[in-house]
């Protein structure tokens, strides 16, 4: 059997797993590979670690515990559970003033965000149709429209213009061939925080454009000014679906849960295509979420430890000679990459992020989308804030010999 002519061209065709092209992340898990081998002895500092350093608050982890034995809930949760649905409204209502969500039609669970935003073009999405998407970002909802024969239309995110997309640039054109707008706010990578004028802005030209925005609000309680949905915004559940995480917000990483809210009609095809896809998240992983997700001060623990963190890394990064800056949420913090460091020039942030993990062991992911920037991420591994202050010390000794040039 030859099935090698048996594959889609969307992930390939016959040339599927046959190119030499590596993905950048497993570029960075090999050059970790490499320096462990060629200095056993030195600690690799990584990071580069997209996701949370603890457990989940314990509040939710007893509340799993207690729900794992109920027999209530060994079944299919299909598309979710009430009560997690009635605990995502209060916490929309608690943490952002959206008051007006009605749990029944316009809020449904997801396995994470991830699936959601693979889920979303199947239901909007023909060939021919354009999905906006802000680079750089996070592309699987650009990825399952290029694979219905979408045309992806990447809009930059640079510093000037405060990492928005400049929609006075957008062809309208463009915009009536669009179905999609998805953007990412607190983003990933450049931690910028969003705006109302930026959602207002948005908002009206979706509006304008009959263009459903898809909001990736994951790291949403991760904000270090004040919290914005953009269904608090004149108009804004009209015209978007904003998506929710447990993931960064509560350490709830590999429980693997979130829920999309918004325009009934939205969420009512997202349902529809999600049952024809997955049979729902286990029943106690929802149940254990209600536990803790309208919880404000849980969330702010976990936002506090990230903020401390991050104020650290912002000042030894300056005084290594980054032009870093506190974002405006998230964990991470993106600062333009080093050119060169002695007589080693570097042609991209690729190229410094790779000399940093073979030469030093500091491990950071690179982004060449708009420009030559690197994404230091909070989550790296220590103890305790005592042993967080010595991985950082011992950052900013490696940094320091390797002088970097910018």
């Amino acid at each position: 059997m030859d099935i090698q002519s048996l594959f889609a061209e969307r992930i390939g065709g016959a040339r599927f797993g046959t190119t030499n092209e590596i993905y950048k992340f497993e570029k960075i898990k090999r050059a970790k590979a490499a320096a462990r081998a060629a200095r056993p002895h030195v600690e690799l500092l990584d990071f580069g670690v997209g996701e949370p350093d603890q457990m989940a608050p314990a509040a939710i982890r007893e509340a799993l515990k207690r729900a794992v034995d109920d027999p209530a809930n060994r079944g299919y949760a299909d598309n979710g559970i009430r009560e997690f649905k009635v605990a995502a409204a209060d916490y929309m209502a608690k943490f952002f003033g959206v008051t007006h969500l009605d749990p029944d039609t316009e809020i449904n669970h997801s396995i994470g965000s991830k699936p959601a935003l693979a889920m979303l073009p199947l239901c909007f999405v023909n060939p021919g149709d354009v999905v906006f998407q802000t680079v750089p970002g996070y592309p699987v909802l650009a990825t399952h429209a290029k694979y219905l024969g979408g045309e992806v239309v990447r809009l930059p995110l640079t510093k000037e213009n405060g990492f928005f997309p400049d929609l006075k640039a957008i062809d309208p054109a463009v915009a009536a061939r669009a179905k999609l707008f998805y953007v990412n706010y607190p983003n990933n990578p450049t931690g910028a925080a969003p705006t109302a004028a930026f959602f207002d802005e948005l908002i009206a030209f979706a509006d304008k454009h009959n263009i459903l925005i898809v909001q990736d609000a994951a790291y949403a309680t991760l904000i270090y000014g004040d919290r914005l949905s953009i269904l608090g915004r004149p108009g804004g559940k009209d015209v978007a679906l904003e998506l929710h995480s447990m993931s960064k917000s509560y350490n709830m990483t590999g429980w693997r849960l979130g829920f999309v809210a918004g325009s009934k009609k939205a969420v009512q095809a997202f349902a529809e295509v999600k049952d024809n896809c997955d049979s729902g998240q286990f029943k106690a992983i929802q149940h254990a979420a209600c536990a803790g997700i309208a919880d404000i001060g849980l969330s702010e623990q976990i936002r506090d430890h990230y903020r401390r963190r991050l104020q650290k890394l912002v000042a030894l990064l300056q005084r290594v000679g980054f032009d870093a800056e506190m974002p405006g949420g998230t964990f991470f913090l993106y600062t333009r990459a080093p050119v060169a460091a002695g007589d080693t020039r570097f042609a991209s942030a690729e190229d410094a992020s790779q000399y940093l993990i073979r030469e030093w062991s500091v491990s950071t992911v690179p982004w060449d989308d708009v420009g030559s920037y690197l994404r230091f991420s909070s989550t790296f591994e220590a103890r305790d804030e005592a042993d967080e202050d010595r991985v950082l010390g011992e950052l900013e000794d490696r940094l320091r010999k390797a002088l970097l040039i910018f």
